[in-house]
C-alpha cells in the first residue's frame, strides 16, 4: 500500500477523468444502498477471490465506511502480482463517513424515503 488518499482527492480523479479503479469493500446490499460514483463493489469477504478483477490497475483506492478496513484491501491488493509493481494502491482516508459529494444508489428507495448508506 502506497497512503492515504483524500475524500477531496479522490473526487478531484474522479472529476479528471483520471484512470482510478475505486473499489468500495463494503457488502453488496450496503453498496447498493449508496456509493461514491463509479466506483465497484468487491467486498472484503470476496476480494481474495476476485482480486484479479484488478489485473493490470494502475491506480487503486479502497474505501469503507470509516477507512479502517480498506487500509487492509490496500494492502492485500498492493501484495498481489497482478498489479504492476509501480501502480499506486491507497485507501481513502476517513472512508465513506468523510465523502462529502453525495452518492450513487442502485437500490430503489422505499416509501419511508432513503437508508444510509452504511
Amino acid at each position: 500500500m502506497d497512503a492515504e488518499i483524500s475524500p477531496t482527492e479522490v473526487k478531484e480523479l474522479l472529476d479528471a477523468d483520471e484512470d482510478v479503479r475505486v473499489v468500495d469493500i463494503r457488502p453488496s446490499r450496503q453498496f447498493d444502498r449508496g456509493h461514491i460514483p463509479d466506483s465497484e463493489n468487491i467486498p472484503f469477504h470476496a476480494l481474495a477471490d476476485r482480486i484479479d478483477s484488478l489485473d493490470g490497475a494502475e491506480r487503486v483506492v479502497t474505501v469503507c465506511p470509516h477507512g479502517k478496513s480498506s487500509v487492509q484491501a490496500a494492502r492485500l491488493i498492493a501484495s498481489y502480482e497482478g498489479v504492476p509493481d509501480d501502480a499506486t494502491v491507497e485507501s481513502m482516508a476517513g472512508g465513506l463517513d468523510e465523502w462529502e459529494y453525495g452518492f450513487e444508489s442502485t437500490e430503489r428507495e422505499s416509501e419511508e424515503g432513503p437508508t444510509s448508506p452504511f
